[in-house]
């Protein structure tokens, strides 16, 4: 059984934010929203620095859903609008979405989920991306969905195909001789909040 994930070489990022942007345009997200974000690790603002100039230095964190083993917002959801599927994806089912929001709030990972308190608006008057991604909807949860119609056509998600970094690689950890398993052999890696027992299926090279 296929179980997708995701490793992202840390000291390769240059907070370019190309996959931010891509997955935006991907997925046609709403204006003012972002599935997926690089932060700047022990800075409040992107692109911030750690120090006292010259002595300056900057580490960046590429971060969206992490599509746990064990979801904490699977749990809680009233409605399993949100549930994992067979293939470790975990993914929200906006018509059955109730716009509770306490996937949002037992999610550990802050900010990568939002929600569409009014009726979604664009900076322009068409629909970008893809055709095959749902209509999104005014008071529902939304959040990354590892480009779900892109894989069924055989495509990388759209984040790990823009990189010009190649700092992202997209595969089956169950399949021993992908990449992303290869890669964990080979390379010290961790998870985000791994005492928080959500086993996420993306892991950061170090």
């Amino acid at each position: 059984m296929t179980k997708w994930g995701m490793a992202i070489n840390k000291t390769r990022c240059i907070g370019c934010q190309t996959c931010a942007f891509a997955c935006k345009m991907e997925n046609n997200v709403p204006s003012g929203l972002r599935w997926n974000r690089v932060l700047t690790e022990g800075c409040d603002v992107e692109d911030g620095a750690l120090g006292t100039y010259p002595a300056l230095s900057r580490a960046y964190l590429p971060i969206a859903c992490q599509h746990c083993e064990n979801p904490a917002c699977e749990k809680v959801c009233p409605t399993r609008a949100t549930y994992k599927d067979d293939k470790g994806r975990v993914l929200v089912d906006y018509d059955k979405c109730i716009g509770c929001r306490m996937c949002m709030a037992a999610c550990p990972y802050t900010g990568v989920r939002s929600f569409n308190w009014e009726e979604p608006k664009y900076t322009i008057d068409f629909s970008v991306g893809s055709a095959e991604v749902p209509v999104h909807q005014k008071h529902v949860v939304e959040k990354c969905t590892m480009c779900w119609h892109r894989l069924a056509k055989g495509l990388q998600p759209a984040c790990v195909e823009v990189c010009p970094g190649r700092v992202r690689f997209f595969g089956d950890f169950n399949d021993p001789e992908s990449e992303v398993s290869r890669l964990l052999r080979e390379r010290a890696h961790k998870q985000l909040l791994p005492e928080r027992g959500t086993n996420p299926s993306v892991y950061y090279l170090v």
